[in-house]
């Protein structure tokens, strides 16, 4: 395995350790977490690993990453999972030729 592919795991493994805070509480909705820095300081990781979990996080919809801000708690893995089939939903209905409209339409019909 070269660095690349051990790099890209440990992002992953990063990324896993904050989502299963999140799960048990020790981070919740609303609450900030220590700068990207420390993160990786008391994780034994570069900091650069630890942007890129951060990120994925983000779009998973458990966190809040704001310029000057810090990094905030926005959900939970719960609604990490269900926007991720969001968004999976979204770009299945796009290649189906649908517009993010019709599918809301779709959506509100079903619900």
């Amino acid at each position: 395995m070269n660095k690349k592919d051990g790099t890209d795991l440990l992002y992953l493994q990063v990324a896993a350790q904050i989502r299963r805070a999140i799960a048990d509480g020790e981070a919740k909705p609303g609450e900030r977490l220590p700068p990207a820095r420390d993160l990786a300081t008391v994780l034994g990781v570069n900091t650069n690993t630890v942007l890129r979990s951060l990120r994925l996080l983000q779009d998973e919809g458990l966190l809040e990453l704001r310029r000057r801000r810090g990094i905030t708690v926005a959900g939970t893995p719960e609604r990490g999972a269900v926007i991720q089939k969001v968004r999976e939903l979204v770009e299945f209905a796009r290649t189906q030729g649908y517009a993010a409209e019709e599918l809301v339409e779709m959506i509100e019909d079903v619900a």
